[in-house]
């Protein structure tokens, strides 16, 4: 079959292509030291440093090359040939002889095709689609990095937001031990509140040390969809729907063997009451969202309009139509021109030829078993297209919900952290005047630990569900790349 044995020729172009690649130096752009980098910057770098973006460009181009393949059934082709013939013969008997006999010649020709009923034809259009394919394969890689790239970032900002959090839960552990030992000094407290309060304080100090590797980890996973290694500390900037009081924080990926004492009891605080300065601070601020501006069945319609693997099939369709096409042209015999020229030095003989050729050469069993299977082909393609598009369907219905979701809890979940401070505040001053027990108090504390974790997943879930419906919808991205900017 015409169209196997051409799965067979891209399949070893492909291989061709990845040991070449494989084998050649591709230039990395890094981050410098110390520099402030934001979302557009990650994914900028993401697309000029991704392998997986130029393989689709080399993919591209070798599809391209095959449309100029096709195209030059029409070139002629020129044939030229010349030999050398040495003959040293001798006869025996009576009368002896001898001959020797050295021979050239020189022969030139020239084959055109005229006319073969539209099988190039076809083969043209079909090596066409295939180059629309690889460019919307290509489109569809650039979307997926710039999906990955949100994804990781948005995971290193929530791991951050943890690590905040946690060092302020640090905080307030290593206040209310000092004041509880200065209570029990005083003997206005129990030795098992003292006990509690130390063996609270050291679970949070190794919560603490958890979130610094989860944050360590999630810079990882950033670096590689940005395709970087051997990373200097930078830092990176929160967005504006998922911001911080620090606008920057930095971490160092260099120096993951050193090691910090957190095992020291913890510096006599100033004071013995619960401030304001560490527990009323709000991890989120200025936290906004554009709503979203298109309703579920305009979300549906641009799917199916902008998504580049669906474009990527609809393409492969027609493809495969050119080459049904292309298979039952072959019945049809090919006209094709001749001339050559000729010359032997042997009798001092040249000779010139013009000639007109209808050929045809079919097994007719085997073309129809070929016709009956790209009629096959086709069907697959288009029963492939009907099957994206149901999954596209149920893909941009499932991120939508899930955003829409999201967008109702965030601005609950935010309150539920008011609410849980006021509460822990009210149970550390009954704690304090003795009203309330320590189980109260701890009670709280967690309570209002574990509202803003809460809140920091939820917002972190929001950009990335958002992140996720932009992607199945194939929406205009404020940073990209076309093929041509690809080096």
């Amino acid at each position: 079959m015409r169209f196997g044995i051409k799965k067979l020729v891209a399949l070893c172009l492909s291989f061709t292509l990845m040991t070449s690649i494989s084998a050649c130096a591709i230039e990395e752009i890094t981050i410098e030291k110390d520099s402030v980098v934001t979302l557009n910057d990650c994914i900028k770098i993401a697309l000029e440093n991704s392998p997986l973006i130029k393989r689709f460009k080399y993919n591209y181009g070798v599809s391209k090359s095959n449309v100029g393949l096709a195209k030059s059934a029409y070139f002629p082709t020129l044939g030229v040939s010349t030999g050398y013939t040495f003959n040293d013969s001798t006869s025996s008997g009576r009368f002896r002889s001898m001959t020797n006999r050295n021979s050239y010649n020189v022969e030139a020709s020239l084959n055109q095709l005229i006319w073969n009923f539209g099988k190039t034809n076809a083969n043209i259009r079909m090596q066409k689609f295939n180059m629309i394919t690889a460019l919307f394969n290509f489109d569809d890689s650039v979307l997926d990095t710039i999906y990955e790239v949100k994804t990781n970032y948005y995971g290193v900002l929530a791991a951050k937001a943890a690590v905040d959090i946690n060092k302020a839960n640090v905080q307030i552990n290593e206040r209310n031990y000092q004041r509880i030992k200065a209570y029990f000094d005083e003997g206005i407290r129990s030795k098992i509140d003292l006990v509690n309060a130390e063996v609270n304080l050291s679970d949070s100090k190794v919560t603490l040390v958890d979130a610094e590797k989860a944050y360590k980890n999630a810079m990882v996973t950033l670096n590689n969809s940005m395709y970087i290694a051997f990373t200097p500390d930078y830092e990176i900037t929160p967005t504006e729907s998922f911001n911080f009081n620090e606008s920057t924080y930095s971490i160092d990926l260099e120096e993951l063997d050193r090691k910090n004492d957190i095992s020291t009891p913890p510096p006599a605080a100033s004071d013995a009451m619960l401030t304001s300065t560490v527990e009323k601070t709000d991890i989120l601020t200025d936290y906004k969202f554009e709503e979203f501006p298109y309703t579920f069945e305009k979300a549906v319609e641009l799917a199916y309009k902008n998504r580049p693997d669906i474009k990527a099939y609809d393409a492969t369709l027609r493809a495969m139509e050119e080459n049904l096409l292309y298979i039952k042209r072959e019945y049809y015999p090919e006209l094709s021109a001749s001339a050559g020229y000729g010359y032997r030095n042997m009798n001092s003989t040249s000779s010139f030829n013009v000639g007109v050729n209808l050929s045809s050469s079919i097994n007719i069993l085997g073309k129809k078993h070929e016709i009956d299977a790209g009629k096959l082909q086709v069907q697959l393609a288009q029963n492939e297209i009907d099957m994206l598009k149901q999954n596209v369907y149920f893909e941009v219905q499932n991120a939508y919900v899930n955003m829409i979701e999201l967008e109702r809890q965030i601005p609950l979940l935010a309150v539920k952290v008011r609410q849980t401070l006021e509460n822990f505040e009210l149970a550390d001053g009954r704690y304090a005047v003795g009203l309330g027990d320590f189980i109260e108090l701890q009670d709280a504390k967690v309570q209002y630990n574990n509202a803003q974790h809460n809140y920091v997943q939820t917002v972190y879930n929001y950009n990335v569900a958002r992140a996720s419906l932009e992607k199945a919808m194939a929406l205009q991205q404020d940073v990209t790349i076309t093929i041509e900017d690809v080096n």
